[in-house]
């Protein structure tokens, strides 16, 4: 009876602390910007099943991909059994879900594999990741916190998986010595081979089990509750992020609507002038982003395919698409922490442009969309990007004198170019 009452206070506790980060989260995306995202909702769900649910991107570099097909589908399906240890926990029964038989045998069986997959799995991206180096995972933004939070869920995984397998090779074994309790029920295509390595005594064998069961529902419980502050939360981020992504052809730009309000009453003086309060030009902060910005940088898988994409990262320049969202998700997470503190946003005397993101990464992008095609969960950096862009133009005056020679040859001869309009032709007849 101790054992489930300590059951029910984690489980409650896990879900509590769970809901309140959650929240929190919540919160700092509604930051953003409104934005509309309900439209042609069929061709949205769409693009979550496929994008999300289905990995099509994820395919463009096959063999990671496989690995992640194989962590990603075993640890969702082996977490089903998380009800039936739920189930034990509360009442105190054991595989409480056996009387189905064959098809029980059939669901340990299926678990097992799916748990020997995905221990495979990590073992290999932690290889890849510390001993063979790939570079996309070995750069700059990824020291310190980033690279230690990825080889922690790795770890966490090897680790509940292993307990998992130890676990039913434990059962196993008291089932084959006739234990009470442990009566003959599934299949064990795995931990019948960890069994013969587990030690002969019936106590020994329960306090092996009882400890891999506990072990295991603790560990998926302060997985549930570290999500929310790794970059693992893209579990549960990336179906609402792939179904509100932009469904507009990726070099479509957005009219800024207070531009727009001035440009129509330039032209027509007739027109009443703006209401309100007049909004900023560009992104100089968080709150100048939309809530999606908000929801791609929580988003964020740090997978570095955007980054490894990028000409201008490639070509040995400051920016990294990946470093744009880490910062954002930085800043906005740091904007929370001032609003719980004092009750609103108190002015700290930082912002994303300057303080996280700074001008030579800006203007290094070539807005090519790269990045965009590249991104497994469809985020959206070059928005970010172009915002923070936007504001140093529009609200600084301040650009590279290259982009100012290109903005007063637009505005003078109606081309990028110096020459005069009567001359734009000429290279013709070359």
């Amino acid at each position: 009876m101790i054992g489930q009452v300590i059951f029910a206070v984690l489980l409650i506790g896990a879900i509590f602390l769970f809901y309140k980060n959650a929240r929190k989260i919540y919160r700092n995306i509604q930051l953003g910007k409104p934005l509309d995202r309900t439209d042609r909702p069929a061709e949205r769900f769409k693009t979550m099943l496929l994008v999300a649910f289905g990995q099509k991107k994820m395919f463009k570099r096959p063999i990671p991909a496989l690995l992640h097909l194989f962590v990603y589908v075993g640890f969702v399906i082996i977490n089903i059994e998380m009800l039936e240890i739920v189930i034990d926990g509360l009442f105190g029964s054991h595989r409480v879900f056996s009387f189905l038989g064959g098809f029980y045998d059939f669901l340990i069986y299926s678990f097992e594999i799916l748990a020997f997959l995905v221990l495979l799995g990590c073992v290999i991206f932690a290889i890849r990741r510390n001993v063979i180096k790939v570079k996309r995972l070995n750069q700059a933004e990824l020291n310190n916190w980033p690279k230690t939070d990825a080889n922690l869920i790795l770890t966490a995984e090897i680790l509940l998986m292993a307990a998992f397998l130890t676990m039913n090779a434990a059962d196993f074994k008291l089932q084959s010595l006739g234990a009470e309790h442990y009566h003959a029920v599934g299949s064990f295509p795995i931990s019948q081979y960890i069994a013969q390595w587990l030690p002969e005594s019936i106590n020994s064998l329960i306090f092996i089990e009882r400890f891999c069961w506990w072990f295991h529902i603790v560990g998926v419980l302060a997985f549930l509750n570290y999500l929310v502050i790794s970059k693992h939360l893209h579990i549960l981020l990336a179906f609402p992020n792939t179904y509100f992504s932009n469904l507009n052809p990726k070099g479509e730009f957005s009219n800024m609507a207070s531009v727009t309000e001035e440009v129509k009453v330039m032209l027509d003086p007739s027109l009443p002038p703006p209401t309100g309060e007049p909004s900023r030009f560009g992104v100089k902060d968080v709150q100048d982003l939309n809530w999606k910005n908000l929801l791609d940088a929580y988003t964020c898988t740090e997978c570095g395919r955007c980054t490894s994409a990028c000409p201008a990262n490639i070509t040995g320049k400051l920016l990294s698409p990946r470093k744009i969202m880490m910062d954002t998700r930085d800043r906005v997470s740091e904007v929370g922490k001032n609003i719980d503190k004092n009750g609103s946003f108190q002015d700290d005397g930082k912002s994303l442009l300057d303080t996280y993101i700074t001008r030579e990464e800006i203007w290094a992008c070539t807005s090519c969309n790269a990045c965009v095609e590249q991104c497994p969960v469809n985020i959206n950096p070059l928005e970010i990007i172009i915002g923070l862009r936007q504001y140093a133009v529009m609200e600084e005056s301040q650009a590279p004198a290259s982009i100012n020679n290109m903005l007063s040859n637009l505005e003078n001869n109606g081309a990028p170019w110096k020459y005069s309009q009567a001359d734009r032709a000429n290279w013709t007849n070359q």
